[in-house]
């Protein structure tokens, strides 16, 4: 792992998989999910198609920079989205972090990439492929939403679990992250890997208080719908026909709005990533990098 220091004092710790000669596939993850929240041998599998595969811990998350002190109200602006007053002063947008990933593509002297993101980070590749579509040779947005607030809404069970304050015990967070069943894959869910993966994301980086900075992101960032309508980039749009946390509608807005889009609903998958299905989402996301 390495970290790369943006000229906007932002750093970001990041990983590679294959050889930086071959394309290069930017993975970006989602609402304060780590960069190792998937295992790297999934990475592997990509790199092993003929992908230079990069991975990054988002600001606010990770071992990437942590915005210490600065102050957001998340539920503020979602009060003024819902009312139509004026969006109050977030720390930073989605486009901040979409510039992130910018950045470190230039850091790694990359003119042109691939880009893959899931939820959040589903979100943020399509803010990159919007402002920077000169960068953007292909989309993939997995299991995210155009920023409508009228689809991917969450149940009210999976909305619960995830605005839930995490405790700080370590055994105690452990244990929290069974809740996030709700919105896994019914099939494939496993509880014991749930706990493994909280707790190797509290070894690495325990940082509770970056999540309400990247929650008021989202929503200041809005509705992504008329602009999605413009894009030319090469789309793919992946989604769980489980996700209760960004329901199916969510992707298949995504891939009605974006010309062109291919849509791929999977069955058995919630808002996760099960093992069983690497195969076939490697499969696809190669083969649509490889078609464009």
């Amino acid at each position: 792992m390495a970290t790369a220091k943006l000229p906007t004092g932002i750093e970001l710790e990041y990983q590679t998989f294959g050889s930086a000669s071959d394309p290069t596939l930017l993975v970006v993850m989602g609402f304060t999910a780590q960069m190792t929240a998937w295992p790297e041998t999934f990475y592997e599998m990509l790199a092993g198609h003929g992908l230079h595969v990069v991975r990054f811990d988002n600001r606010d998350c990770g071992l990437s920079t942590h915005l210490d002190g600065l102050k957001a109200d998340a539920m503020a602006v979602m009060g003024a989205l819902q009312s139509g007053e004026p969006i109050p002063e977030v720390p930073y947008t989605l486009s901040d972090m979409a510039a992130d990933g910018i950045g470190l593509l230039d850091h790694l002297g990359v003119e042109r990439a691939h880009i893959m993101g899931a939820s959040m980070g589903g979100m943020i590749v399509q803010t990159m492929a919007i402002e920077y579509p000169d960068r953007i040779a292909t989309l993939t947005s997995v299991m995210s939403s155009p920023g409508d607030l009228a689809v991917g809404k969450p149940t009210k069970e999976a909305r619960t679990a995830l605005l839930a304050t995490p405790p700080s015990d370590r055994a105690a967070f452990i244990e929290s992250a069974t809740q996030n069943a709700v919105w896994a894959s019914k099939r494939y869910v496993n509880l014991d890997q749930l706990r493994s993966n909280a707790a190797f994301a509290y070894d690495r980086a325990f940082y509770p208080e970056g999540a309400t900075r990247q929650l008021a992101a989202i929503y200041a960032s809005g509705d992504r719908s008329e602009k999605l309508k413009s894009l030319s980039v090469p789309t793919l749009v992946l989604h769980g026909c489980d996700d209760t946390l960004i329901q199916p509608d969510g992707g298949f807005r995504t891939a009605e709005l974006i010309p062109g889009a291919h849509l791929l609903m999977l069955a058995d998958m919630g808002h996760d990533m099960p093992e069983p299905l690497w195969p076939m989402m490697v499969n696809a996301v190669v083969g649509h990098i490889r078609t464009a």
